[in-house]
């Protein structure tokens, strides 16, 4: 086994059940616009990412595409693989795992979203453009580490493609889109700083997660940790049978996804409980239905109950409770309850 296929195996994480939500919710549903995973340090969070890719099955691209296209969606490809495509070119196609593209913090913006050939432009009228992160994220997973820590335009950039799936550049006249699908997730320390509410509110989830307290599963994460050390191999092996699980799970939920049904006492459900809760704005409303819909669907079902939406409440509504300066970001449960008993 080659060390980069050596990542830890995402059945094996112990607790943090949220996160791992939030995040196989984003796996089934990109239009999720992302999740912001706030924790202290040492608590697993960029080892769930990684593990998430592992997780997840392999994707046929577009060999030689710089944006990694799908040859068999002509409606997700970039404007050279459909004019190639459409010319009755045979588009060469290779199979890969899905990467995590990680985004520095002193990435400029430029960096992010490439760079156009202004000079080749004018003087050839031809287009060049060097692809930035965002292109090399598509239909892969975004991992922003100290997202609080990046340029605020940076981030809003990040999260208007993670919501339309298209990167558009335009400068001095010149414009290029391209695809940009990809699962994009935060990871902050809410000690080095926070977000601005309104880049909060964009994240479609949000999850706080801290150190485990319960001293047996502190224990089972340190055996399991230093199996894996010491046999790494092995330890994948012995995991394999739950990941494959979790891997049919989520095909199965990606395919059944568009048939699931939302009725109507669902949506009044859920716009109660963001008026009973005191949220700003339709974002939660709209995030919440989503959610529902995809939580049903990695449930096998495909109509939503009102389980699914007692099931992503949290995630997301944590981040857009208002709250006075300096104070904790959390769901006052007690409320919460009292809104889903009527």
């Amino acid at each position: 086994m080659q060390p980069e296929t050596i990542i830890y195996p995402f059945a094996a994480l112990v607790g943090q059940e949220e996160m791992k939500k939030g995040l196989l919710l984003n796996a089934v549903n990109p239009k999720l616009s992302g999740i912001l995973i706030r924790g202290e340090k040492g608590t697993a969070k960029s080892t769930a990412v990684r593990a998430l890719a592992a997780l997840l099955p392999e994707i046929e691209v577009v060999a030689d595409c710089p944006f990694s296209c799908d040859p068999a969606d002509i409606t997700t490809m970039c404007s050279s693989c459909r004019q190639r495509l459409e010319a009755g070119e045979e588009l060469p196609r290779t199979r890969r795992r899905m990467r995590v593209v990680d985004l520095p913090v002193s990435a400029t913006e430029d960096r992010v979203v490439g760079t156009l050939d202004i000079e080749r432009a004018i003087k050839k009228g031809e287009k060049h453009f060097e692809p930035g992160v965002l292109a090399q994220a598509n239909r892969g997973i975004l991992y922003v580490d100290e997202v609080n820590l990046l340029d605020d335009h940076v981030v809003d950039v990040l999260l208007d493609s993670a919501a339309m799936g298209v990167n558009t550049v335009e400068r001095e006249g010149v414009s290029f889109t391209h695809p940009a699908n990809f699962i994009l997730v935060g990871t902050m320390n809410p000690e080095e700083g926070e977000l601005r509410p309104q880049l909060l509110d964009r994240f479609g989830l949000c999850v706080n997660i801290t150190g485990i307290l319960d001293p047996g599963e502190r224990v089972e994460i340190i055996k399991r940790r230093v199996a894996f050390e010491e046999d790494p191999e092995g330890f994948i092996a012995r995991w394999e049978e739950e990941q494959e699980k979790l891997r049919r799970q989520i095909l199965t939920a990606i395919e059944i996804l568009p048939q699931v049904e939302m009725p109507e006492e669902i949506l009044y459900l859920i716009a109660k409980i963001a008026i009973e809760m005191g949220v700003d704005g339709h974002r939660a409303d709209l995030v919440m239905m989503k959610a529902a819909r995809t939580m049903a669907a990695l449930d096998g079902r495909t109509e939503v109950i009102p389980d699914d939406v007692y099931a992503i409440v949290n995630l997301a509504l944590l981040h857009r409770m208002r709250r006075q300066p300096f104070q904790e970001m959390h769901v006052d449960q007690a409320k919460l309850q009292e809104v889903l008993a009527q």
